[in-house]
């Protein structure tokens, strides 16, 4: 089979397009066959190193297809389900991968294989996000960094629907016009603006109850920044590069602060938080409360040319690698 896997670390260049054995699932394990693979930047965490990871490894944590074949013991599948999975185990750059059963979902019938395999591992985070992580209230002011990407255009319709006040970040006008149409109410362009002054302009000085980044490194003080009394900043990625370690008196400094750096992982470590996240995902997704666009596919050999498009920011909504 063809998978794309890395034998060292570093830059998109360390992808490489290699013949497989195809796998064999064992005991509670199913055999997948991909229609649709779900680029996310956790995946150039894996390749950089920044997230380590025992080498040579196939990269990719999110997938959606047909199950080929069951391991001994599994009921919950059969060949030709069609599922989905967003949390693992790494591997997804592949035509077939071998996954627990109990890390995989059924895709209801009125979802594609195509928008199953954007929405599990983004959607979900975006779910414990804005439902676990920091409930949002109707009528309360947050900000979303990145309101036109992956898991920022999700997150963005998700709260707007639910009656939340959206803030938005974006790089360019072009990304602006995208988040705005998802339904941020204001959109910042991070660039050209003071982000923690606009947004304490916006919410009349005041501040967003919740800041979402998930940018890291470049964004982070212009988060705490941005917060109101007792807000809260949900720092979940770091698509610029870690965020700087904190001194807690800076927390007590900026208003009472709460900082939290969560992973989706640790909100659906059981097979019931993953059905429960998974099903609220395709029920949003169902009712129209989030449209998914699938900004760009490549094929998964050009899987380089996808990590490349990322980190330049040069995606938008959700990329897919179509084995």
């Amino acid at each position: 089979m063809l998978a794309i896997q890395i034998q060292r670390t570093g830059g998109p260049e360390v992808l490489e397009a290699v013949d497989l054995p195809a796998p064999i699932p064992g005991p509670g394990q199913i055999l997948i066959r991909h229609k649709a693979i779900g680029l996310n930047y956790i995946d150039t965490y894996h390749r950089t190193g920044l997230y380590p990871v025992k080498l040579p490894a196939v990269l990719g944590q999110e997938a959606a297809g047909l199950v080929e074949a069951v391991g001994e013991g599994v009921t919950r599948f059969k060949a030709g389900d069609r599922v989905a999975y967003g949390s693992g185990p790494m591997g997804a750059y592949s035509e077939l991968h071998v996954v627990p059963a109990d890390r995989a979902v059924k895709v209801p019938d009125g979802i594609s294989l195509e928008i199953a395999a954007a929405i599990m591992l983004k959607g979900m985070t975006a779910e414990f996000l804005i439902r676990r992580c920091h409930p949002i209230l109707s009528g309360e002011w947050i900000l979303v960094h990145a309101a036109a990407g992956g898991v920022g255009s999700i997150l963005t319709q998700w709260a707007h629907a639910l009656g939340t006040r959206v803030i938005g970040t974006v790089g360019s006008a072009a990304k602006a016009k995208i988040a705005k149409a998802q339904g941020c109410e204001e959109v910042i362009l991070y660039g050209e603006e003071d982000v923690a002054a606009r947004v304490k302009e916006i919410t009349h000085g005041k501040g967003a109850s919740a800041v979402y980044d998930g940018v890291g490194a470049a964004t982070f003080e212009a988060s705490l920044n941005s917060l109101a009394r007792r807000g809260i900043l949900v720092s979940y990625g770091n698509a610029s590069g870690p965020a700087p370690a904190v001194e807690p008196g800076r927390l007590a400094r900026g208003g009472s602060l709460y900082l939290t750096r969560p992973t989706l992982f640790d909100y659906i470590a059981t097979h019931a938080e993953l059905e429960s996240s998974a099903s609220a995902v395709f029920e949003a997704v169902s009712s129209g409360s989030i449209k998914i666009e699938i900004g760009q596919t490549f094929a998964l050999a050009e899987a380089r040319k996808a990590h490349e498009a990322l980190e330049g920011r040069a995606t938008t909504g959700s990329t897919l690698l179509l084995p």
